[in-house]
């Protein structure tokens, strides 16, 4: 398994030899990325997406989202991934006069897919020769793909302005509604605290408030309990538990399990 990047990661170059869960699940930048080869399935609190071989999506900012990789059979899965970065964003936003005619909705999607797009694909295959081999690419070029692939995107769609200029920090929301779809994602609690529009004190404080125990127990508990329900009555094995449920490993996951049942998860 290999994972190739520029540097700095403006431009990245994904290539795996097997099937891979990544661990990074917060998207903290607006990402454009093209499936070069492979399955990539995308899942978040409320849906899941799935890209093939061509096709090209943009992931939107502060989204929690699961990744699951898989190449094709004898093949590599490989993607090719611009980052959107709000500075650059900015920048742009005040050449251009560009600003976003709307805030943005509840139900908008955390991912777009961008089809029949034949501008986009072609620049993103455009972006190949950048990332492969050793070279690193010149930090002034890289950033001159940047504001390509903005112009790119609002030429293909010009509503795509409202997302990529709305540059609004999240807002305070239901932290009890928000912690109950999102338990099982792997990140720091400073994650939480960010997208639930709190600073870390305030989500910690406003949790204990809600909950009547800490941040940290709760997901314990919260994982565990979701992880004891999908082996019982949904036959899953731990293997494949440990992970959808937001541990890093399976021997942590095996012991708080039988900690907390008496039981190990093989055994359930």
């Amino acid at each position: 398994m290999t994972e190739l990047k520029t540097n700095p990661s403006r431009i990245a170059y994904s290539c795996y030899y097997e099937r891979n869960r990544d661990g990074e699940q917060f998207v903290p930048e607006h990402v454009l990325s093209y499936q070069v080869a492979g399955k990539l399935t995308l899942s978040n609190a409320d849906k899941t997406y799935v890209f093939g071989e061509g096709d090209i999506r943009l992931i939107k900012r502060n989204q929690l989202v699961k990744f699951l990789k898989e190449p094709p059979e004898n093949g590599l899965f490989k993607t090719i991934s611009i980052y959107l970065d709000q500075e650059t964003l900015k920048s742009f936003s005040l050449e251009y006069g560009y600003q976003a005619a709307t805030a943005g909705k509840s139900g908008e999607e955390a991912v777009i897919r961008l089809q029949d797009q034949p501008l986009c694909k072609s620049f993103m295959e455009s972006l190949v020769p950048y990332v492969q081999g050793d070279q690193l690419i010149n930090d002034d070029l890289q950033r001159l793909k940047q504001r390509e692939a903005i112009m790119i995107l609002l030429q293909a769609q010009p509503k795509l302005k409202d997302i990529l200029f709305d540059f609004r920090e999240p807002g305070k929301i239901d932290l009890e509604e928000f912690m109950n779809r999102n338990f099982h994602f792997n990140v720091q609690l400073k994650r939480f605290a960010y997208l639930t529009g709190r600073s870390l004190a305030t989500f910690k404080r406003d949790f204990e408030h809600i909950f009547h125990i800490s941040p940290s127990r709760w997901l314990l508990q919260r994982r565990l309990q979701e992880a004891h329900f999908l082996i019982r009555e949904k036959g899953k094995a731990p293997s494949d538990v440990y992970l959808e449920t937001g541990f890093e490993d399976l021997s942590h996951f095996s012991f708080a399990f039988k900690k907390m049942y008496g039981v190990a998860p093989s055994k359930l």
